[in-house]
């Protein structure tokens, strides 16, 4: 999908905001989208890597869904070279998995309880044809389906996956700056994921944002800020925001994990721009916790990564009638929520 045809068997692809231009017999830069005989064909389609269920919780996404499980997929490749990937075996390894169809994920989902589908680990926009038919089956089934991107999918499919997604998690790498994006994951600039953001916005799809903070390369206090503003200004101040801990691995070893002090400093930043839904990751910590914006009451209490109290009721805070940004709530365990 999201290809087109040039001369001489060359084909332009138009699924990320790369836009490879490939020979004929040469693969894109995200190694599992390969010209054969001038046609675009996708490597991955039937290879997933990995199939496992999460709580909704480590995607991350605080406002959506909460309590619930989601039955996490992914296939190998990635359209960015992440010195610092956590998950790296499977995101610059060689092709492999196993042949999974969308109907197999969807009974595999089904069968482990989850409440819907995550598409996640990897980067899902280079294994868009899987997540789009498997999305589009698990609506019909009523299961949830959300992204976890890294955001450089061009606006056009993300407009014609957005009716199947319900929930997208947005990674910001040291807060968007280009310098950090280009020398550490060979991101040639970070403008697209700005752009993906306002139509995954535009398609009324929920948001989350994540922002990995990379001690001295890629952890400028500035930058926070200058995100965390257009956050506020673009999408809007009830926007979840997650400030997660860098952790040495894969290329990047001789760079310490992020001082807790840094993602306190980032903190306090997004809460004086006036940002309502602000939390720390990877570390424990009572900022993992939601918070009423009005009255400032615990309104969802985790444990790392499980949610252990639940108080909102239909869309809204019980002590003072204060609207919450939370959706999904339908997909709650009834049990989570009669939590006391």
């Amino acid at each position: 999908m999201f290809y087109k045809k040039l001369e001489d068997k060359k084909v332009k692809c138009q699924l990320c905001a790369r836009r490879c231009e490939i020979p004929e017999g040469k693969t894109g830069f995200c190694r599992v989208r390969k010209n054969i005989d001038g046609r675009l064909y996708s490597l991955n389609y039937d290879k997933v890597i990995s199939a496992t269920p999460n709580p909704i919780e480590k995607k991350p996404l605080y406002h959506f869904a909460p309590g619930s499980r989601a039955f996490s997929i992914a296939t190998t490749g990635c359209n960015w070279r992440c010195k610092y990937c956590c998950n790296w075996d499977i995101s610059q390894g060689e092709i492999q998995g196993e042949k999974i169809t969308p109907e197999q994920l969807l009974k595999m989902t089904k069968d482990t309880g989850c409440q819907g589908l995550s598409f996640t680990f990897t980067e899902p926009t280079i294994f868009y044809e899987l997540s789009y038919e498997t999305a589009e089956l698990a609506h019909k089934k009523g299961l949830y389906n959300t992204w976890v991107t890294n955001g450089y999918t061009n606006p056009e499919p993300i407009k014609k996956i957005s009716p199947y997604i319900d929930a997208v998690t947005v990674d910001f790498k040291g807060s968007g700056d280009a310098d950090f994006l280009k020398e550490f994951s060979s991101v040639p600039t970070p403008e697209p994921i700005y752009r993906a953001l306002k139509e995954w916005k535009k398609q009324n799809v929920h948001i989350e944002i994540t922002d990995l903070l990379v001690p001295k390369v890629g952890d400028s206090m500035e930058k926070v800020k200058n995100l965390v503003q257009w956050i506020k200004e673009n999408l809007s101040e009830e926007t979840p925001i997650h400030f997660l801990r860098f952790f040495p691995t894969y290329l990047v070893l001789d760079i310490p994990e992020t001082p807790i002090s840094t993602l306190e400093k980032a903190y306090s930043i997004a809460k004086e721009l006036g940002m309502k839904y602000v939390y720390t990751g990877n570390v424990e910590s009572e900022k993992v916790n939601t918070y009423c914006p009005k009255c400032k009451k615990i309104l969802i209490k985790r444990f790392w990564m499980e949610m252990i109290k639940y108080k909102i009721k239909d869309g809204r805070c019980p002590y003072c009638e204060e609207k919450i940004n939370i959706k999904g709530e339908k997909w709650i365990p009834e049990i989570l929520k009669k939590m006391k």
